[in-house]
């Protein structure tokens, strides 16, 4: 499907302008349209997020220790807790003992948060980082409903 393109025309002082080209260029961006457009989708994404309740995408990295006693164990467990907002995992296998864990939450923004939060407390990870945005920017959806929500 090929998607219309509307040309405009933004005004900007030249130092304004000097900021967003050397963004463009930092970000290796193909366009001064294409950043604009990222901007654009990110100050929405952030926009929809300010409501606690909205459709969101969470990715949370964890580090842990692999001989450390019984992680595996809490963090599995922690990740059956959330049930159905954990829609995938991958381990990976660092040098040493050390792993990785990254997981991919949906759900409303407030339970993808308290879910990355939970794994990130289990005993054992010493790191963990999020990430959650909307898909809406991108036209999508997570599917993820409640019980009391209406159907698609």
């Amino acid at each position: 499907m090929t998607r219309k393109v509307v040309r405009l025309g933004v005004s900007l002082e030249p130092e304004l302008l000097a900021l967003l080209d050397r963004w463009v260029k930092q970000r290796n961006s193909p366009s001064r349209s294409d950043a604009i457009r990222a901007l654009i989708r990110k100050e929405l994404a952030d926009q929809t997020l300010a409501d606690p309740e909205s459709d969101a995408l969470g990715v949370v990295a964890l580090l842990y220790r692999h001989d450390a006693p019984n992680v595996m164990q809490r963090l599995t467990s922690a990740e059956h807790r959330w049930g159905e907002h954990v829609r995938s995992t991958t381990h990976v296998h660092l040098e040493g003992d050390a792993c990785a864990e990254v997981a991919v939450l949906v759900g409303r923004r407030r339970e993808v948060e308290s879910a990355a939060r939970d794994l990130g407390g289990v005993r054992g990870v010493l790191e963990s980082e999020s990430v959650v945005t909307s898909p809406g920017v991108a036209g999508g959806r997570t599917g993820h409903r409640h019980p009391h929500d209406a159907a698609p």
